[in-house]
């Protein structure tokens, strides 16, 4: 029994879901978005939207939870949007950019300059005597995670001091250093 998997997934207003052909496409205010799937049931009735599976067999236990959750995120995407933020710890490090141009100086010998994808909304926060901030913003949840997995990549957090690239809540482990 998959306890995620049985669970329906309510419709709010201004949002429609199709079914066509193992596709699946959301549609709502802030966007649109589309979803293969395959080896399971997924039915539109009542506001509702039901997923459902066959047999038993490991393949579908596996893929019954995981469609529920994938359509969950797909109809919040589009009514709420989702939104992460990243926090820059250390001295001289700056976020800046102009419009899907991020600019991020991490005390490298250079300033990192990247593109980021026109369906994600990027802003920089920078107050004095606070850490920058960068916040992301898109209807899709996965390539919200994938660009913020990109850009704290460039400077993950060390455990000694904990400067680097963090996401704002995320508690660090960490380490004691040298003890003379």
């Amino acid at each position: 029994m998959s306890r995620i998997g049985n669970n329906p997934v309510a419709i709010p207003e201004g949002v429609t879901v199709d079914v066509k052909d193992s596709v699946v496409s959301v549609k709502g205010k802030l966007g649109e978005l589309t979803q293969n799937y395959d080896s399971i049931e997924i039915k539109v009735d009542e506001g509702n939207v039901m997923v459902t599976r066959s047999s038993d067999t490991k393949d579908q236990k596996a893929k019954h939870g995981l469609y529920r959750s994938l359509m969950h995120n797909m109809i919040e995407g589009v009514s709420k949007g989702w939104t992460k933020e990243l926090e820059l710890v250390g001295v001289g490090y700056r976020a800046s950019n102009q419009g899907q141009k991020l600019d991020l100086a991490l005390g490298f010998s250079h300033n990192i300059v990247l593109n980021v994808a026109p369906e994600v909304k990027v802003e920089t926060i920078s107050e004095k005597g606070k850490n920058p901030i960068i916040k992301l913003t898109s209807f899709d949840k996965q390539l919200v995670g994938q660009v913020a997995a990109k850009i704290r990549g460039f400077r993950p957090p060390e455990p000694y001091k904990g400067k680097g690239i963090k996401f704002v809540g995320e508690e660090l482990r960490r380490k004691a250093g040298k003890s003379a």
